[in-house]
């Protein structure tokens, strides 16, 4: 693969925003995505009739993506790059027109309109909005909702006591209600604009509640045309998105920072915010050389990111307390929308961290296997890399049925072909420790007699007492010592060591911890299957094995087709027959009529 298609290949399922950049690093175009993956394939996957699409697939040479939370705020960052950046095959954007907001006017007896400028006079302003329909639909509501004066007035104490202004036309046909003549006091004014900042933030229950009410009202009329432009209001605004985190005009000229590291890399995120947009991106990539910590890594990365793309903000946002000097304020915020905008850039940093990870699998799997392999001897304390790992999990309800999976993974990959199932032989009753003693015991007993490969690694899911019986097989058998035997707890995900009183407690994001997890969980899956299919079975013999002319093999079609025997119960003759055919099916039709005549009787 070409550096390029590797990029493509690993590209997110998530919305977005994707940079397609030149040989020369130069910005040719920015585009948004509801699915990154497959927007972007879709320009390499195809032959253009566009002339001008076709000229430019064939300048990309690198790309570069920033994942947002949902489609709307991909169009959103898409408007605020274009008028940044000015891509060359970008025209739609590039002129000084931007997305719609709606402004509480700071002044006595406040307007509310919409606007494309924000001027900073303390004004309130909300969206933007990426749909002109949005924002008529919300100011007709308001409008419906509450009388508000639409006159430019200077409406100020003196003004209105010295009756400077009469009221007009909107007054007399009941759009206002004549603040300008003292109509309306303040207060009450003011109450309504409070409730109208409600409905913008998204929170209008209320309101909504009552235009549903007047829809009703309308259709009770029999004005069912004025309702049903009511609904479809009602409709537009139940799926309306009050914020973005893309824009919000209360952050301004700020720097935001984060920090996704693991054993050997480190992956910084930066955004940087301009006039409350998000106007640049970029993930910069640390090598660990010792046990740097995060915040070592974080400093370092603030600097130089702050020197290569000359910031001067006075504000950064990051995670957690980092001190950069006494010039630049450091905030850690823990709610809100700068939380949220932490968020965005968290995000990314994820995903770039997963798509290097899947380039390295993609280009050199050994590489991220041996990579693993290694950090998992490292993390476990063990003595070889564990290539060959074995895990053991009991699955029994109410000591029914008591069986145990043994799953296997080579290279850090399940190995299928390998699991295998134990039914539970010399114990009685639902007893763990026991159970687990004997399939260890089984289990290496067969590999020593047939001289088949040992593991290097036997994971025990459940806490001491299970890793003690299994340590006791391994005993009897001559391996203790020989084969490395950990146990996992699943409440803490401690990891237990023989003879260690002390668990070992292993980073939640170490790759280790995931790996392990995926061994625990994988036994416990593949052990429950069977416990089911061997609960199901059984079931079904009890069930049927007083049917005359019903044998075993008959019993697991039907139970293999039905899944039940409840649904074999409740299932017709013709159901039934079209299974095993009308003979057999008669039989155990007529078994369990006469059982429901017998139970009702």
């Amino acid at each position: 693969m070409t550096p390029l298609e590797l990029q493509i290949q690993t590209l997110p399922d998530s919305p977005g925003v994707y940079q397609y950049y030149d040989k020369e690093g130069k910005i040719l175009y920015v585009g948004k995505a509801k699915n990154l993956k497959k927007r972007v394939q879709s320009y390499f996957s195809k032959n253009h009739d566009n002339y001008k699409t076709a000229v430019l697939v064939k300048k990309i040479v690198s790309i570069k993506h920033i994942v947002v939370p949902t489609e709307t705020d991909a169009l959103l960052l898409e408007n605020n790059l274009i008028k940044k950046l000015q891509p060359r095959y970008n025209v739609l954007l590039k002129d000084d027109k931007t997305y719609p907001w709606i402004c509480i006017k700071r002044e006595p007896f406040s307007r509310v309109f919409p606007t494309r400028k924000m001027v900073k006079d303390g004004s309130e302003y909300y969206g933007p909005y990426t749909s002109f329909k949005t924002v008529n639909t919300l100011l007709e509501l308001i409008k419906e909702l509450y009388p508000l004066r639409t006159c430019s007035y200077d409406l100020s104490h003196g003004n209105i006591v010295s009756e400077k202004y009469k009221v007009c036309l909107e007054y007399h046909i009941g759009n206002c209600k004549g603040p300008c003549e003292g109509y309306e006091t303040l207060e009450n004014y003011q109450n309504q604009i409070q409730a109208i900042r409600e409905i913008l933030k998204g929170n209008f229950k209320e309101s909504l509640k009552d235009f549903k009410k007047l829809m009703s009202n309308l259709a009770s009329d029999m004005r069912f045309e004025e309702a049903q432009k009511i609904k479809e209001k009602i409709e537009v605004l139940e799926n309306y998105q009050a914020k973005s985190t893309i824009l919000n005009p209360k952050i301004t000229n700020v720097d935001v920072f984060s920090i996704v590291s693991d054993e050997s890399m480190a992956f910084v995120n930066f955004l940087q915010i301009s006039h409350g947009a998000i106007i640049r991106s970029h993930t910069l990539e640390l090598k660990k050389k010792l046990d740097e910590t995060d915040e070592e890594l974080l400093e370092l990365a603030i600097i130089e990111i702050r020197e290569r793309f000359y910031l001067t903000s006075k504000e950064i946002i990051v995670p957690f307390e980092i001190d950069l000097g006494e010039n630049i304020k450091v905030t850690v915020p823990k709610l809100g929308d700068k939380k949220e905008i932490l968020n965005l850039s968290e995000r990314n940093a994820k995903h770039y961290r997963l798509d290097q990870l899947k380039q390295i699998k993609i280009v050199d799997p050994d590489r991220h296997t041996n990579r693993i392999m290694a950090q998992m001897k490292k993390d476990l304390r063990l003595s070889v890399e564990p290539r060959h790992i074995e895990c053991f999990d009991n699955s029994n309800i109410q000591g029914t049925n008591p069986v145990s999976a043994c799953v296997v993974f080579k290279d850090g990959k399940p190995s299928k072909k390998d699991y295998r199932h134990f039914n539970i032989k010399t114990v009685e009753g639902p007893n763990d420790f026991a159970s687990m003693e004997e399939v260890v015991y089984r289990r290496y007993k067969r590999l020593l007699e047939e001289n088949q490969p040992l593991p290097q690694l036997i994971i025990i899911d459940g806490g001491k007492g299970q890793l003690s019986s299994a340590l006791k097989s391994l005993e009897d058998l001559g391996l203790r010592g020989k084969i490395a035997i950990i146990g996992i707890a699943k409440r803490l995900e401690e990891l237990f060591y023989p003879d260690d009183p002390i668990p070992l407690y292993l980073d939640k994001k170490s790759e280790t911890l995931k790996t392990i997890q995926h061994l625990r969980n994988e036994a416990h899956r593949f052990g429950i299957t069977h416990h089911r299919d061997k609960r199901s079975k059984s079931a079904l013999q009890t069930s049927m094995e007083t049917i005359p002319g019903i044998g075993e093999k008959t019993m697991i079609t039907l139970i293999k087709h039905f899944k039940s025997v409840k649904r074999i119960k409740e299932a017709s003759e013709k159901e039934i027959s079209e299974v095993i055919g009308l003979s057999k099916a008669k039989k155990i039709s007529d078994f369990y009529k006469e059982i429901s005549t017998n139970s009702s009787e």
